[in-house]
């Protein structure tokens, strides 16, 4: 507790919003350190978790799209498709993805969660919301209000990034051309 105290003291006594032309760059290292940390967090929690984040995620992917072909997954995780092709074989070898022919074209394949996948799953979503219930309780009520009232922009900045995600850059688009 009293680290927390400290550390809100710091933050206090930090500029509260930097300039908006460094906004980009403190978003983008507030994320990357707060991923860190909740890494780190969850795996001193679960210390026997077998599988890395990138496994975690391709499984949670596949729990989200049920049936997604190794393309649509790799469209998602902004992978190259042998990379995910790559994890896919190693989770379904390792029995926690199920592997079977696309519906609609049985020359490709679509995964499905095992249970032991669909486990894992779970246990790392519920690993990583009790590190956040805790985390957000330590903070103080006006914290914890200014963060509840931040989500809705925060799904919105999600919404614009995954739509950029999706539309290719001049430089993209001059390279396939």
């Amino acid at each position: 507790v009293h680290n927390v105290r400290q550390h809100n003291e710091e933050v206090r006594s930090m500029k509260r919003v930097p300039a908006e032309a460094m906004l980009p760059e403190a978003v983008a290292d507030l994320v990357a350190r707060l991923r860190r940390a909740m890494r780190k967090a969850a795996r001193a929690r679960t210390p026997t978790m077998p599988l890395s984040v990138a496994q975690l995620e391709l499984l949670s992917l596949v729990q989200e799209h049920p049936g997604a072909r190794p393309g649509d997954l790799a469209g998602l995780l902004h992978l190259a498709a042998n990379s995910v092709s790559t994890l896919a074989n190693a989770m379904t070898s390792a029995g926690m993805l199920d592997r079977s022919p696309g519906a609609t074209d049985k020359r490709t394949v679509a995964f499905t969660l095992t249970p032991q996948g669909a486990h894992l799953v779970h246990q790392w979503r519920s690993t990583n919301a009790a590190l956040l219930q805790s985390a957000i309780a330590a903070l103080n009520s006006q914290d914890r209000q200014t963060l509840t009232e931040a989500l809705p922009v925060l799904e919105r900045l999600v919404a614009v990034i995954d739509e950029q995600a999706q539309t290719p850059t001049r430089t993209q688009a001059a390279r396939t051309a």
